[in-house]
């Protein structure tokens, strides 16, 4: 065997034999999945590739006179955030020090987003369009404050790279750990171009309602946003099992299981404004 070919062969047995890691505790909802990183999309890599992906999105939405442009709803966004961001610790304290920001970006989308390391993003019409309480403001935003901290970015990124090396067209993945510019491509494409899976969403979904819970926000508001965004897109199109999210139905069965089980959290929590 040469040389050349005994190294490609160890390369892509390392990159393939990803770790098992435990990124959050499992909370009062009881989560317990660990899940498998690659030692070549380290958290720290990611985090600082989300800071850079990030920025550029705020550039750009700046420039259109998008960022932030209601001073009323930005403030109410953040006022909720507020609440949220201290029980993070409840699965994961170092997530207490990441460098949090959360801005609102002017936009007839459905949507919202976190990026690795606490980079979050609300646009205008997800809470317009489906006039939004500050409780189901709190739903969604603990939704994608789980999938960060459960980091998913990591693990899809994890995901697409070893499948990148396995298909033989990754093999200078190696030497993209030092490199913040291929980093912020995968930070941007983990969050926005890779589907996340239906595990990933019920996490998100479970971890949402108690750290909404914990900052006394009613767990069960959780349960109208999906009543809301059901109403708002339409019947799906396709069975459960060929998306990458669960069904309508799955998830408000879901939702109105564990928003019972965290309801003695919401209970002894300092209730939020309504």
């Amino acid at each position: 065997m040469s040389i050349r070919l005994f190294i490609a062969i160890f390369a892509l047995i390392g990159l393939v034999a990803c770790t098992s890691v435990r990124t959050t505790s499992s909370g009062a909802i009881g989560l317990d999945r660990k899940q498998l990183m690659s030692p070549f999309v380290s958290e720290q890599q990611l985090a600082a590739g989300a800071n850079k992906a990030y920025a550029s999105v705020l550039k750009q939405e700046q420039s259109k006179g998008a960022l932030n442009s209601d001073r009323a709803l930005t403030k109410r966004v953040r006022g909720i955030a507020d609440r949220i961001i201290p029980q993070v610790g409840a699965f994961r304290p170092d997530a207490r020090g990441w460098n949090w920001q959360v801005n609102v970006i002017e936009s007839d989308q459905l949507n919202a987003w976190a990026m690795p390391g606490g980079k979050i993003a609300f646009y205008s019409g997800i809470i317009n369009k489906l006039k939004l309480t500050d409780a189901e403001i709190a739903a969604i935003m603990g939704h994608e404050i789980a999938h960060a901290l459960r980091e998913h970015s990591r693990e899809r990124a994890s995901e697409a790279a070893t499948l990148q090396l396995l298909v033989g067209v990754g093999g200078t993945l190696a030497g993209i750990g030092g490199n913040t510019q291929a980093m912020a491509q995968l930070a941007y494409n983990s969050t926005f171009a890779m589907k996340n899976s239906r595990t990933h969403e019920t996490e998100a979904d479970r971890v949402g309602v108690e750290l909404m819970a914990r900052a006394g926000y009613d767990p069960r508001a959780a349960i109208n946003v999906w009543r809301k965004m059901g109403a708002a897109t339409g019947a799906r199109s396709q069975p459960e099992f060929l998306s990458t999210h669960p069904s309508p139905e799955t998830r408000i069965a879901d939702l109105t299981r564990y928003a019972a089980l965290v309801m003695p959290l919401y209970q002894k929590a300092p209730k939020a404004p309504s």
